[in-house]
């Protein structure tokens, strides 16, 4: 099974600019058969085509038609599938590695303009203000309508240092807000800690890079030496989380769950797209030979009771490990509902150093939950209005996206119920981040409401514990 797993390229969310995409395992083709060939449909094609070529007001290469009929076939079954050139497949191979050029915005497509999905910390998206749910209708002098979201993405990229002029429109705006970004080397620190008070830590994720299981390793070996005695409690902030690759999510997942728990398993219709993945270092190392981060681990992280929070903004590979913990009776999952990527694509590729991004399958916790469209639901439910930075009120979700895939599960309606009744923090609590001297925003801040309700829950739970 391991060997399979290793034969396919997984990617655990959507379009990210300038981060996030990498190839760490090579792509096999689906071995069903493709069936009888429509023949009316293709006469159809060609007949287009020959419109096309003939007619059209200016001469058009047979390169560019094909192409676009790729992306045409590719962007129409769901949000994620897509066709990438040269240049898209290359900055999908080197994007997790924690370093790259760009504006730092995940992003998707909405009504033929670029949707904000997420500014990422610490980027030139973030300090110039961009919020999840901004519509970007032009780059520079350029509309947005009519280009492809890799197209819109290659005029965002560049070279750092040169600028970009983003025209936006946001909701509760009249006017489109006009943003001057400059590019940047974006270096994304994907796991950041800090012992939270005496006996409790706190660990964020902001996104799965390649060696993000191995920065959770440090980041926990270094809190228990910070705190000289075993933590009463861990706090693990997977909010506004994107996703990135799915062997670091079974990496993190490992670290708190016994060896050879089910971490997620994959369904779909070829069968190298059905796989179970395990807490076992066959499904995060990258070779036999490498070093076991997470057997090193001090024992007492299995046992430390944990808290996992997320919001809209956490996605795909950290709906994965929330869902393997919830599912496992290892933590429990406080914020609001996230974001429901729960597809698999599979990176094929073909000649010219291009490729495609197909959906070939669905993600299921450990407990058969499907994620897709669905997301994970939190066992208690906590609302703050901001979060990082970003407005909870604007956030997007899987099911708001057009042609989104199916849950997928006919027992889509029965889901768990929070365990609490919503609570909301005060207005001035929400507003009121705490920043440091050099603007950024404090790790753990006394005024972040889902952190310290977190925190306030560990408490409690030692508290019994010790009666």
């Amino acid at each position: 099974m391991g060997g399979k797993f290793k034969q396919v390229s997984l990617i655990a969310f959507g379009a990210v600019i300038g981060v996030m995409l990498s190839l760490n395992f090579s792509a096999v083709a689906d071995k069903v058969g493709p069936g009888p060939l429509p023949v009316e449909e293709l006469r159809a094609f060609t007949e287009v085509f020959g419109k096309i070529k003939n007619d059209y007001v200016e001469p058009v290469e047979d390169k560019k038609l094909i192409t676009e009929a790729i992306n045409g076939m590719l962007s129409g079954l769901d949000p994620h599938s897509a066709y990438l050139d040269a240049d898209a497949f290359k900055e999908l191979r080197v994007g997790t590695q924690g370093e790259f050029g760009g504006l730092g915005i995940e992003v998707g497509m909405e009504d033929g303009f670029v949707k904000v999905v997420s500014p990422i910390e610490d980027t030139p998206a973030y300090h110039a203000g961009l919020k999840s749910g901004d519509l970007i209708i032009k780059l520079d002098d350029t509309p947005v309508k009519g280009l492809t979201l890799n197209d819109a993405v290659k005029r965002m990229r560049g070279k750092p240092g040169t600028s970009i002029t983003l025209t936006v429109l946001r909701k509760g705006e009249s006017k489109p807000q006009v943003f001057t970004l400059t590019r940047a080397v974006i270096k994304v620190q994907s796991v950041k800690s800090k012992l939270a008070e005496a006996g409790y830590g706190y660990i964020r994720i902001t996104q799965f890079q390649e060696r993000t299981g191995e920065d959770l390793a440090k980041a926990l070996e270094n809190l228990y030496k910070e705190n000289k005695e075993p933590l009463k409690g861990l706090v693990l902030d997977l909010r506004n989380d994107p996703g990135g690759l799915l062997n670091t999510a079974v990496a993190v997942s490992a670290a708190f769950l016994q060896p050879g728990q089910l971490v997620v398993y994959t369904e779909g219709r070829a069968e190298d797209a059905k796989m179970r993945l395990s807490a076992s270092k066959e499904f995060y190392l990258h070779g036999p030979r490498d070093d076991d981060y997470i057997k090193r681990l001090p024992a007492a992280v299995k046992t430390v009771p944990i808290v996992v929070l997320v919001n809209g903004g956490t996605a795909s590979a950290s709906e994965i490990v929330a869902g393997a913990l919830q599912d496992h009776k290892r933590a429990i999952v406080m914020g609001t509902q996230s974001f429901g990527k729960g597809s698999v694509q599979t990176v094929l590729p073909l000649g010219n150093n291009t490729a495609i991004k197909l959906t070939t399958a669905r993600y299921f916790t450990p407990g058969g939950r499907s994620i897709q469209a669905k997301g994970i639901e939190p066992d208690i439910v906590v609302e703050d209005a901001t979060v990082n930075g970003v407005d909870q009120s604007l956030s997007i979700r899987e099911a708001d996206l057009e042609r989104h895939l199916g849950n997928g599960n006919k027992s889509e309606e029965v889901t768990s119920k929070p365990v609490q009744p919503e609570t909301k923090p005060e207005p001035e609590k929400a507003k009121d981040k705490k920043t440091k001297a050099d603007g950024k925003p404090e790790l753990v801040s006394k005024s972040d409401y889902q952190l310290n309700q977190a925190l306030n829950l560990l408490k409690g739970l030692q508290i019994l514990q010790k009666k």
